[in-house]
C-alpha cells in the first residue's frame, strides 16, 4: 500500500538531505560540446545509427512508425512522423509513460487556438502532429531530431495556421532528453488566437504516486480513477472534485483540483513525479522562462493528478483574454519555445525515494549554469555568443519617505518588447528576460536575444511600475550598462494611513480556514493556505448580515481584512455585490486641497469597483473602474492575477472633521467568483497640507 511509505514532511526533507548526493545518478553537461553536422543524404539521415557505437554513445534507430533515441541510460521512443513521445524506457522499466493511453496521448506538444473573429470561449485543440521527420544531428555526442508540419491554405480551419518544427535532443551521458519547438506564422496567413500551448507528459498511474513542485509543496496524490463519477463528486466546476470513495481510503473527503498546484512563472523551474517501486523520478526542468508569456508573476499549471506533468508557455489562466496571443492580418511571427529538459533519475534500493527531489534540484543548477545552451541545432535558436547583456543599478526616490534615493533591494528588473509602462505583464509574443536586484539595487541580465526592448521594473514595498525612458537595442555580444536608474513611484502627498503591503499579492490579508468538507491537507498551516477550495464561500459565513468594516485605528489587516472582496450568496445560487467600509478620523482638513486614494489591486474578475466617500447612497460614485478583469483567480485558488493601480482624487470638501468612511463597492453579482483582491490601499494628504490623522 502507498500509505505505508508516507512520513511527515520534516523527516522527508531530513532524510533527503542526508542521502541524495550519495545515491543518485546526475547528468553533467559539457557546455563546450561541439554541435555535430546533420547527416548527408536521405539514406544516411533516415537510416539507423552505427551498428556498434562506442559505449554510451548516442544513437538513433529509425523504423517505419517509430524513432528511438538511446544513450545507454534511457531509450526514448517517438512516433514517426508525428513526433509524439510514446515511450521512455529507463532503469528496468519498459515504459514510464501510461501505456493504458493511446500512443498519441502520452507525451506531446499541443496548442489551443481559435479564429480571431471567433466568439467561442474555448478553442480547438491541435496536437501539432508532424508530417515529416528528419535527423538533424547524428554523432556519438548528440542526436537531434526534427518533426515538422508546414501550413498551407488547404489546412485552413483544420489546424493552427503555424509552421511547426518540434525538436528532440539526446546527449551522451545525459539522464534525460531535451525538447523545443519553433512556431512560425507568415504575414499572408489567417489571423488567429493562441489560448494555450504546452508540453505534456502522462506517466504510469500504477507507479508514480508522489508529486513534488516545491520544497514545501509535495505529497502523495490520489489516482485519476478517484475523479470518476462513482468515486468523486464534481463541485462548482469540473476541475474540482471531492473524493467520496477513493481507491486509497486516506484520501476520502479531500478535494482534488489541478489549480491548487499552480505556480508563478519565476518559480516553475523543476517539478515532477516519483515512483517508489522502483525508485524513479521524472522531472520537467526549465532553466529559463524567457519564452513564457506574461513575465515573472504570470501563473501557470505544473503537475497534477494523472499523473500529469506540464510545461506551459502560454495560457489565459489567472489573466483571461489579456494573455492570449492575438495575431491580426499581415502579422508575421516566429518564436522558439524551450528547450526544456525531461530529466529521469533513480537511486539505490533501500533509500528514501523522495530524495530524488533533491537530486532534481541539483540537476536544475547544472542546467541553469549551462543556459543558454550551445547544443540546439536550429538556426532559429540564438546561440550564447549571439546574445547580449545589460547591467545597471536601480534606486527609488520617494520624498515622503526619504529626501535621498534609497536602494531598490529585491526589485524585479526585466527586458520585454517595447510597450507602455507595465505592458510586460500582458506581453505574449516576444521574449522576456528578468532578474532581481541585490541589496544595493544592482542588476545584471545576461543571455538576451537580439532585438528591441524596453527595460521595466517593479519594487516590492512600492506601488506602480518603472519604465526606462530609452529603448534598448540588443545585438550579438552587446554589453550595455544603463548606469543608475531612479524610480519615482506614484505619490501626491504624505501618508495619512495605509492598509496592506505593496507586493502585488493579497497574501498578507486574512485567509480563513477552509470548510472541513473541502480540505487539501497539504495546505493546512501552510504559507499558501489560500490554495484551498471554496474559500470564497467563507465570506458569507463570516459576514452573514453586513459587509466588512475596517477601522484604521483599531483593525489589523492580517486579521480583519478578508483576502478577497467577493459576492454575497443570498440563496438559490443568487448573489449580491458587496460594499466594504474603511473608517478613519481626521482632525484637520485641507478643504481647498485634493487628497489621493491609491488603490492597488492584485487581481480582478468581471468586477466593477466603485468608490464613495461619506455617502454610500451617492448616485454618482467618486470613482468607478468600469468592468475589469477576467483573471478568475478566486476560483483557481490564486492570491494574485494581473496588477491594477488606480489613483483616485478625493476633494478635501468631501471630508469632514472627525470620522470619515470610504465605501468600496464591488457591484458584480452574477457569480460567486466575481470579485477583486487588494494589494495595497493608501490615503495621501495634499502635497502641502496641515491635515492630521489620529491613529
Amino acid at each position: 500500500m502507498m500509505g505505508s511509505l508516507r512520513t511527515p514532511l520534516f523527516l522527508i526533507f531530513f532524510s533527503a538531505f542526508l542521502v541524495h548526493g550519495l545515491c543518485v545518478r546526475r547528468t553533467k553537461i559539457d557546455v563546450s560540446r561541439h554541435v555535430g553536422e546533420a547527416a548527408n543524404g536521405d539514406d544516411e539521415a533516415y537510416g539507423p545509427g552505427p551498428s556498434a557505437p562506442p559505449s554510451g554513445a548516442v544513437r538513433v534507430q529509425v523504423q517505419e512508425k517509430y524513432v528511438v533515441l538511446d544513450n545507454d541510460i534511457l531509450q526514448v521512443t517517438l512516433s514517426n512522423p508525428e513526433g509524439s513521445v510514446t515511450g521512455i524506457q529507463y532503469n528496468g522499466v519498459d515504459n514510464l509513460l501510461e501505456e493504458l493511453n493511446g500512443e498519441f496521448n502520452r507525451g506531446y506538444w499541443d496548442v489551443v487556438w481559435s479564429a480571431l473573429e471567433s466568439n467561442k470561449t474555448k478553442g480547438k485543440l491541435d496536437r501539432l502532429d508532424g508530417t515529416k521527420f528528419e535527423v538533424i544531428v547524428e554523432n556519438d555526442e548528440q542526436v537531434e531530431l526534427s518533426f515538422t508540419r508546414m501550413w498551407n491554405l488547404s489546412l485552413e480551419g483544420e489546424v493552427v495556421p503555424l509552421n511547426i518544427d518540434k525538436r528532440y535532443v539526446m546527449l551522451r551521458g545525459s539522464s534525460g532528453f531535451y525538447t523545443y519547438a519553433v512556431y512560425e506564422h507568415l504575414a499572408e496567413w489567417p489571423a488567429f488566437v493562441i489560448d494555450n500551448t504546452r508540453t505534456v507528459l502522462k506517466l504510469r498511474k500504477d507507479k508514480f504516486h508522489y508529486m513534488a513542485i516545491a520544497d514545501n509543496r509535495q505529497r502523495y496524490m490520489p489516482l485519476p480513477d478517484d475523479r470518476l463519477p462513482d468515486r468523486g463528486q464534481v463541485l462548482a466546476y469540473p476541475e474540482a472534485v471531492r473524493l467520496i470513495n477513493p481507491v486509497e481510503p486516506e484520501f476520502e473527503g479531500e478535494v482534488d483540483d489541478k489549480y491548487e498546484y499552480s505556480c508563478d512563472s519565476k518559480d516553475i523551474q523543476v517539478h515532477g513525479w516519483i515512483s517508489t517501486d522502483p525508485p524513479i523520478g521524472v522531472w520537467q526542468i526549465t532553466p529559463s522562462y524567457e519564452f513564457r508569456s506574461g513575465g515573472p508573476m504570470k501563473q501557470f499549471l505544473t503537475s497534477h493528478v494523472g499523473p500529469t506533468s506540464l510545461n506551459v508557455f502560454v495560457s489565459a489562466h489567472y489573466s483571461g483574454v489579456d494573455l492570449t496571443v492575438k495575431f491580426g492580418p499581415n502579422e508575421p511571427w516566429k518564436k522558439v519555445h524551450g528547450p526544456v529538459f525531461i530529466h529521469v533519475n533513480s537511486m539505490l534500493d533501500g533509500k528514501d525515494p523522495r530524495s530524488l527531489w533533491m537530486d532534481a534540484k541539483e540537476q536544475l543548477l547544472v542546467e541553469a549554469e549551462s543556459w543558454p545552451y550551445k547544443f540546439p541545432a536550429s538556426a532559429d535558436y540564438v546561440q550564447p555568443s549571439q546574445r547580449g547583456n545589460v547591467t545597471g543599478r536601480l534606486l527609488v526616490l520617494d520624498r515622503y519617505i526619504s529626501e535621498e534615493c534609497i536602494m531598490a533591494s529585491g526589485a524585479y528588473v526585466g527586458l520585454a518588447p517595447p510597450g507602455d509602462v507595465g505592458s510586460w505583464q500582458r506581453e505574449t509574443k516576444g521574449y522576456q528576460f528578468w532578474t532581481r536586484t541585490d541589496e544595493g539595487g544592482n542588476f545584471s541580465i545576461s543571455g538576451i536575444v537580439p532585438g528591441q526592448y524596453n527595460l521595466f521594473a517593479w519594487v516590492p514595498g512600492f506601488i506602480g511600475d518603472y519604465k526606462y525612458d530609452k529603448n534598448i537595442t540588443i545585438s550579438a555580444a552587446s554589453d550595455i550598462d544603463v548606469g543608475e536608474l531612479v524610480y519615482e513611484p506614484p505619490r501626491s502627498g504624505p501618508t495619512l494611513w495605509e492598509i496592506g503591503i505593496p507586493d502585488r499579492t493579497a497574501s498578507e490579508y486574512y485567509v480563513p480556514n477552509p470548510n472541513q468538507e473541502y480540505i487539501n491537507p497539504l495546505y493546512i498551516n501552510h504559507p499558501d493556505r489560500f490554495r484551498q477550495y471554496g474559500l470564497w464561500q467563507r465570506y458569507t459565513e463570516l459576514y452573514p448580515h453586513e459587509d466588512l468594516i475596517y477601522s484604521v485605528r483599531t483593525s489589523d489587516y492580517r486579521k480583519d481584512w478578508f483576502f478577497a472582496q467577493v459576492t454575497r450568496e443570498i440563496g438559490n445560487n443568487t448573489y449580491n455585490g458587496t460594499t466594504w467600509q474603511i473608517k478613519f478620523t481626521i482632525y484637520s482638513i485641507d478643504h481647498t486641497g485634493t487628497y489621493k486614494l491609491q488603490l492597488a489591486l492584485a487581481t480582478a474578475h468581471v468586477s466593477e469597483l466603485q468608490v464613495r466617500v461619506n455617502d454610500v447612497n451617492a448616485s454618482c460614485p467618486l470613482f468607478s473602474s468600469g468592468e475589469i478583469g477576467r483573471d478568475n483567480t478566486i476560483a483557481r485558488h490564486g492570491i494574485h492575477g494581473l496588477y491594477w493601480l488606480f489613483s483616485v482624487d478625493v476633494p478635501g470638501t468631501g471630508l469632514v472633521k472627525g470620522e470619515n468612511t470610504i465605501f468600496l463597492t464591488q457591484i458584480g453579482s452574477v457569480s460567486p467568483f466575481q470579485g477583486i483582491m487588494y494589494d495595497y490601499i493608501r490615503l495621501e494628504a495634499p502635497p502641502s497640507s496641515n491635515s492630521t490623522y489620529r491613529s
